[in-house]
């Protein structure tokens, strides 16, 4: 069932730009094409409550946010509280190595 509501399609938009993803590589993520992606972003067509949950969990994506452009864009991550708890045992240098890794990986 199709739901009208142009603010989840600019949602979309928003959140592609985030990821900085083209529109083919999203929707390949989801089953879509890059055309569907399109019409769902100039709101030719609605996103389905399939595309929300879809897009929700590949992307880690509030679906409270996408549907209602309430809270945070993300959910938090599970892995959050532990990462931090393994870098506060790091050395000053070994953080910064890891920082700089991590940062080139998210770059690709």
């Amino acid at each position: 069932m199709k739901r009208h509501n142009t603010g989840m399609n600019e949602r979309i938009k928003v959140l592609r730009k985030a990821l900085r993803l083209r529109q083919a590589d999203f929707g390949r993520q989801i089953g879509l094409t890059q055309t569907s992606l399109s019409m769902i972003e100039r709101e030719v067509n609605n996103l389905t409550d399939k595309n929300i949950k879809l897009i929700c969990s590949a992307f880690n994506v509030s679906e409270e946010w996408l549907r209602n452009g309430t809270g945070n864009m993300f959910n938090d991550s599970p892995y959050i509280n532990e990462l931090c708890a393994i870098c506060n045992t790091l050395t000053p240098e070994t953080q910064l190595s890891l920082f700089k890794d991590s940062k080139r990986t998210t770059q690709n």
